[in-house]
């Protein structure tokens, strides 16, 4: 382990253009003082990866904000990940090799060690850090390859045996985490144990953010009251009642509008959480909500639908809450809270990932399938390369 800072090469999946990846031979980073070397162990697929896969976003753009296309710089994707130290820079003093840890991929002020704060991460906002930048995801080497250096200061060590497939699942959750301290804090006619308490959520998508929401809600923020889901797959219906959902509705079966009000005794949705990244949802709000309700806009990769349909979503006067990212603040050690959050959540099974990974990947050169054949089929819901094993 010791040479592994000698000059060597290591493969990696490069996204060479929309819809085509290739396994290349580039060269392993080096890590630098702070840093850490890491054996990559397992990298969650996300909505986000298969947003950037399509073409349908780029978020590695240039200093006037445009997208720089993937012909002129490949992308190295995976944000989601944990894996093995095997290589600790000269300046790391509370990692060492073979430890397990997760990792915050978002590059802050923190990470960079900065002399001063920006506004935003010295108010807990790191993920809008002033010079934010991303691992797999703004250009920066992502996590599906054999090798990733990160800060140290990022990478929280994993005390428990939590499986590595479900340690790299701290980053969605950890985005959960951050999107509901949002959402509590929010300022809104309806509140979660505030004068006017939410009575009833509505949760539209049971993928896997939607099935986490339904767990934090419950096993977390401890919400008692109706809970919907809203989800075509009957698989992730069964999937959200297990983890706590009142009722489940199939949108395809059943006019959501009309069933949201017969459940509700006419009064509507308090607070609706939009996990699915479908635009049509947009259509339908104005029969869901009730006026001055709370919506979270999670889903992203909306298309195909002319922003007039917000008008009676405005009309409606709404709260419109938008998180990013697993944002936080800071531990005493300059870990991210957050993910150290997460982690624990995981790891005192308070939320319980291992039910919504349908699909694991032992081979880089097995991925791709993920992003294409696997993720059609009907019974996809997660999909996780387990590289280290």
């Amino acid at each position: 382990m010791g040479n592994l800072s000698a000059p060597g090469v290591m493969r990696a999946l490069v996204l060479t253009a929309p819809r085509r990846m290739e396994v290349h031979e580039i060269p392993r980073p080096v890590p630098q003082p702070r840093d850490v070397l890491l054996k990559v162990g397992s990298v969650g697929l996300c909505g986000t990866d298969f947003h950037i896969f399509e073409g349908h976003a780029n978020y590695n753009t240039d200093t006037k904000g445009q997208p720089i296309p993937l012909s002129e710089q490949a992308q190295i994707l995976g944000h989601e990940f944990c894996g093995t130290v095997v290589e600790v820079g000269s300046a790391v003093t509370d990692l060492d090799v073979g430890d397990r840890v997760i990792v915050d991929q978002g590059l802050s002020c923190v990470s960079r060690a900065a002399e001063k704060l920006c506004e935003y991460c010295a108010t807990g906002n790191s993920h809008q850090c002033a010079e934010y930048r991303e691992c797999g995801i703004t250009g920066v080497q992502g996590a599906l390859a054999d090798y990733i250096a990160v800060p140290a200061i990022n990478a929280v060590k994993v005390e428990s045996d939590l499986p590595m497939q479900q340690c790299a699942l701290a980053e969605p959750l950890g985005c959960v985490i951050h999107s509901s301290t949002m959402l509590t804090n929010a300022q809104a006619r309806y509140t979660f144990g505030g004068e006017r308490p939410v009575r009833n959520v509505l949760i539209c998508g049971a993928g896997p953010a939607g099935l986490l929401f339904t767990q934090y809600l419950r096993n977390v923020l401890g919400f008692d009251g109706l809970l919907i889901v809203s989800e075509p797959s009957a698989q992730r219906r069964e999937l959200a009642t297990g983890y706590g959902a009142s009722v489940t509705l199939d949108p395809a079966e059943s006019e959501l509008a009309s069933a949201v009000q017969d459940l509700t005794h006419g009064e509507r949705i308090h607070c609706l959480i939009e996990s699915a990244g479908v635009a049509h949802l947009f259509k339908q709000m104005p029969g869901l909500l009730r006026k001055q309700a709370t919506v979270l806009l999670y889903g992203h990769g909306h298309h195909g639908v002319d922003l007039g349909v917000l008008n009676n979503v405005q009309f409606l006067e709404p709260t419109l809450v938008s998180p990013i990212g697993a944002s936080g603040g800071f531990e005493t050690d300059g870990r991210p809270s957050t993910y150290r959050c997460a982690l624990d959540l995981l790891s005192n099974e308070k939320i319980n990932v291992s039910k919504f990974i349908t699909h694991s990947y032992r081979a880089l050169e097995d991925v791709p399938r993920g992003f294409g054949e696997d993720r059609s089929g009907t019974d996809f819901i997660k999909g996780v390369a387990l590289l280290d094993h």
